[in-house]
């Protein structure tokens, strides 16, 4: 059960959802509003997280990420209060571990891996593999069949890497069922539970989580988190409202809305603004994003003329952005029937006047998770070691490391690496821009001059996306 794709999904929701609203409306104390989350977030993901073996395999992998942050923990907290470098990136390489499992190595060296800690019976291996790769293959017919008729890439023109990982994809389907229901740009790489079952760790939303878990580790090692529970552990990473595709929490701001005392006039005002961002939702992805994909990108899948090119690229700019902002707003919706005001995602990304002000509006929690623990790090670490002198070649550098590991994290495609050095490119040539505007003042101010500046910015943009998607390379 893939979340937010159809309406079968809206009417599971209830289940959870119509007792959180009641508890909220009762006033409830936190404790049982933070004990409904543990027990609905783990009821939903057992049937979001089919079949069993990927529900087991992400109760492994909470198992052992939950054991690296106790273990780190108890290491800052000891005496000593030692704060070695060493044992930080000994930590954070063996929570990236499951990650780097799942993008790098290949499912043959999977096997042998299961077959050697015990995880698959060696006498069924191969009787085992076999089924997974007709699976698969029978999968991906049917998955190319579909997109032929709904006129979008088909898994094998996303890549195979793509299509195993829980990231953002350029396909979409629609469904049988429900008739409107799609799995769009966060829906095919959600669809990545068919094919990263065989996977020590592969589950629905494991990128998303490592994100939570990798910020947590940070904070530990900045002093920042004291102490963390059980409870409190397993309903901020595996919170089900953002479990697929975010957006990212932070453990300490989560922490802060679980143990807030909401009164009746404030999960009322929860309520109505969760109905409005579900509201949304259901506009940007069942409605407008199924209608860019039924009447625009159908249409321009088959044919590779500059000018259907162009044509493309605008039409999954915006098909990109209403489907994964639809996710959001469901995610962030939800959310607050939950008390938990998840950050928001997407803040009107096509009206920005610079690049730099567009990662400030698209995808949010995860470029400020990028900025916060990549590139102010990294600036912070060249400062203080002088590894880097100039400050402008420093930024430059920080923003190729940021932008490369972002492009990196959405697959090891060409396309995806092109685009996130694309985007570094574009920053680094907009801050010499700017320093340059300073000297010579050639940019002017006024409403006739930002929306120059918002235009030039949209195309730069649309382009980034095309390359993301993987038509042109």
């Amino acid at each position: 059960m893939i979340p937010y794709n159809n309406f079968t999904f809206f009417l599971w929701l209830l289940l959870p959802v119509v007792p959180a609203i009641i508890f909220g409306m009762v006033q409830a104390s936190p404790k049982t509003r933070s004990l409904w989350i543990l027990h609905s977030s783990i009821i939903m993901l057992y049937f979001i997280l089919r079949p069993q073996d990927v529900f087991d395999q992400a109760v492994m992998y909470f198992i052992w990420e939950f054991l690296i942050i106790r273990l780190y923990l108890k290491y800052r907290q000891s005496e000593a209060r030692q704060n070695r470098a060493s044992v930080f990136y000994l930590a954070l390489t063996a929570s990236l571990l499951p990650l780097i499992f799942i993008k790098f190595v290949s499912t043959p060296e999977i096997n042998a891996l299961q077959t050697l800690f015990g995880l698959q019976n060696s006498k069924t291996l191969s009787t085992h593999s076999g089924q997974v790769v007709q699976g698969v293959h029978s999968l991906t017919n049917k998955l190319a069949s579909v997109n032929s008729r709904a006129g979008t890439p088909s898994p094998a023109k996303l890549g195979s890497n793509s299509f195993a990982s829980a990231n953002l994809s350029s396909g979409n389907l629609s469904s049988a069922n429900s008739g409107t229901a799609n799995l769009g740009a966060v829906g095919l790489n959600q669809l990545a539970t068919a094919t990263i079952g065989n996977s020590i760790f592969g589950f629905l939303g494991v990128s998303y989580v490592t994100f939570r878990i990798v910020g947590t580790l940070i904070e530990i090692r900045d002093g920042l988190i004291k102490e963390v529970g059980l409870g409190d552990f397993i309903s901020f990473v595996l919170f089900f409202p953002t479990l697929a595709s975010g957006p990212i929490d932070r453990y300490r701001r989560f922490l802060k809305d679980l143990r807030k005392t909401l009164t009746r006039q404030e999960y009322l005002t929860y309520l109505i603004q969760g109905l409005e961002y579900i509201s949304r939702g259901f506009l940007y992805k069942f409605i407008i994003a199924y209608l860019i994909n039924e009447y625009a990108l159908s249409k321009l899948t088959h044919t590779h003329t500059l000018w259907s090119n162009v044509q493309y690229m605008y039409a999954y700019s915006a098909y990109l952005f209403f489907d994964f902002a639809g996710y959001s707003a469901f995610a962030i919706g939800v959310s607050l029937f939950f008390g938990i005001n998840t950050p928001e995602n997407f803040k009107a990304p096509f009206w920005s006047k610079n690049i730099k002000d567009f990662w400030n509006r698209w995808h949010i929690s995860l470029s400020m998770w990028f900025r916060d623990y990549i590139y102010m790090r990294f600036m912070l670490d060249s400062a203080k070691k002088k590894r880097i002198n100039n400050r402008y070649i420093a930024s430059a550098t920080g923003y190729l490391l940021l932008f490369l590991l972002m492009g990196l994290w959405h697959g090891t495609q060409w396309h995806y690496i092109i685009y996130g050095l694309y985007m570094a490119l574009l920053m680094i040539g907009f801050e010499f821009l700017e320093r340059f505007n300073k000297a010579k003042h050639f940019w002017g101010e006024g409403k006739s001059w930002d929306m120059l500046a918002r235009f030039f910015t949209l195309q730069f943009v649309c382009f980034g996306l095309l390359i993301f998607s993987g038509r042109i390379f």
